[in-house]
């Protein structure tokens, strides 16, 4: 059978499985999908390598809810992830999928108080996904038994195999009945991988989809030099020139990206910050506003760069390094979800030049790279003429009033039920449009140099030189025609 023939019906899943899918309206494979689901389904061991984005919760998905016994209340299934976000999110997919035949799915993960989980087990589990701290503290005090289970997961493993999870993770899997089916997840699968694999699998196929995650995502990579090492200004002309969709801003550590969450919303930006100080009651609210777009802005340490799966995420800036060119591939691949155009900018400053080689030649390739020249010319870098993108205004600075409020944020307007930022409009200039010729008004004063269009040339010249895939930054309402001018590159 081929790929392009693949069907789950056609893979002996069950009825009650189908319906599942059917519900969550997905009904054709994935590539991953349609190449590991005969292995898993077959009861193998399995190594599979795909990209981000590319449905691997369900390749593994799948498989264990086809093999839970449901008159069974022990744990038969055990799902091993690196952060808690991600187990969250594997969770309530596996509890989807498994609701109609009863599955009960249990989580397992630091930032809660373990009386629950520990009654959550009593009760009777029969699929854990959890964090291998947590997991390992159940196993060592008896309240969580591996000797019955039928299916091992380690999902994002090059991740749970590397030397900060590793020993958990090994003494997890001693602990697992021998009899099980083992399967390994990943984007990237590095020679650690593969050794620890060769420890614990049983003959096991290794399936490669897209094996240069990167490459195969439809993701545009450029690295930007920020000559005067200015990264927060770079950061926040990008941010004044975001589009509808969601952005992810990496720093490295949780103080800095604390910081700067509290420096930008500070200057009115709606952000957001997601590191490992945050309290999990926090952190569980933080993903929530960002996966509504409630918050548009994410700024995360790289606890959000593993397995979160937001689609509406369309650009991810790296204001700081990751540690290795495995970290950088998840970072990116946060954006590009299931095929969906993506924009990945890294900001080097002049101390990054070292790092950032050693990067690439880890990454076995080179990515683009330009001087910085504002972000009109980064977020249409691709165009064939100048850009037309308009800017949107920058929210003006919070001053502080006697009652110690905080006065001069950018008022919010209701569209599309969600909260977006409007910004107080210049004075206006009357001018002609360079296309139509019809007369508009701008709220600044145009260069006389540059083109400038009205409201409907606009839309129009940039659909033509986008095929329509990629949408206007927002701009103000300005209440009368508005005109938007051309700006070099």
């Amino acid at each position: 059978m081929t790929e392009a023939d693949a069907s789950f019906a056609s893979m002996r899943v069950s009825a009650d499985t189908l319906a599942a899918l059917a519900r969550m309206g997905i009904d054709t494979p994935t590539p991953i999908q349609a190449e590991a689901l005969p292995a898993l389904l077959d009861g193998r061991d399995l190594i599979g390598q795909a990209r981000t984005g590319s449905g691997k919760t369900l390749a593994f998905g799948i498989p264990a809810i086809e093999l839970v016994e449901t008159r069974q209340r022990h744990v038969q299934v055990l799902v091993l992830t690196p952060t808690r976000e991600l187990a969250v999110q594997v969770g309530g997919v596996l509890e989807e999928l498994g609701a109609a035949k009863g599955i009960k799915v249990g989580l397992l993960f630091g930032g809660r108080a373990p009386g629950p989980q520990r009654e959550m087990l009593k009760r009777g589990a029969q699929i854990i996904v959890g964090t291998p701290g947590r997991v390992l503290d159940f196993l060592q005090q008896g309240a969580l038994w591996l000797d019955k289970i039928r299916l091992l997961v380690l999902d994002e493993a090059d991740e749970m195999l590397d030397f900060g999870f590793a020993p958990d993770v090994e003494r997890i899997m001693s602990r697992a009945t021998p009899d099980r089916q083992t399967v390994l997840f990943s984007a990237t699968v590095p020679d650690w991988v593969r050794k620890t694999a060769d420890r614990h699998l049983d003959r096991p196929i290794t399936v490669t989809v897209d094996p240069n995650p990167e490459d195969a995502a439809p993701i545009e990579h450029i690295a930007y030099d920020v000559a005067d090492g200015n990264k927060i200004e770079a950061l926040k002309d990008l941010l004044d020139h975001r589009g509808d969709g969601s952005v992810i801003v990496f720093g490295r550590t949780k103080h800095g990206v604390r910081k700067l969450a509290r420096k930008l919303a500070g200057d009115g930006y709606p952000v957001a910050d997601l590191q490992g100080n945050l309290s999990q009651n926090a952190r569980d609210r933080v993903m929530a506003d960002f996966r509504s777009g409630d918050v548009p802005i994410l700024l995360a340490t790289n606890v959000a760069a593993r397995g979160l799966d937001v689609t509406h995420v369309a650009q991810v800036i790296n204001v700081e390094l990751p540690e290795s060119s495995q970290l950088l591939t998840h970072r990116i691949g946060r954006t590009g979800r299931m095929g969906r155009q993506g924009q990945a900018i890294t900001l080097l400053g002049p101390d990054d030049g070292k790092k950032w080689r050693q990067l690439e030649r880890s990454l076995g390739r080179r990515v683009p790279r330009a001087p910085w020249r504002g972000a009109i010319a980064a977020l249409d870098s691709e165009a064939e003429e100048p850009s037309t993108l308009v800017a949107r205004p920058r929210p003006p600075a919070p001053a502080s009033t006697s009652e110690g409020t905080v006065s001069g944020r950018p008022r919010r307007s209701r569209r599309g039920g969600r909260d977006r930022l409007s910004a107080p409009v210049g004075q206006p200039h009357r001018v002609q449009c360079s296309a139509c010729g019809q007369t508009a008004e701008v709220p600044f004063e145009p260069d006389p140099t540059r083109p400038v269009y009205c409201a409907d040339c606009y839309r129009q010249k940039h659909a033509r030189r986008s095929g329509g895939t990629r949408r206007p930054v927002t701009r103000p309402d300005y209440g009368q025609a508005a005109g938007f001018v051309e700006r070099d590159q």
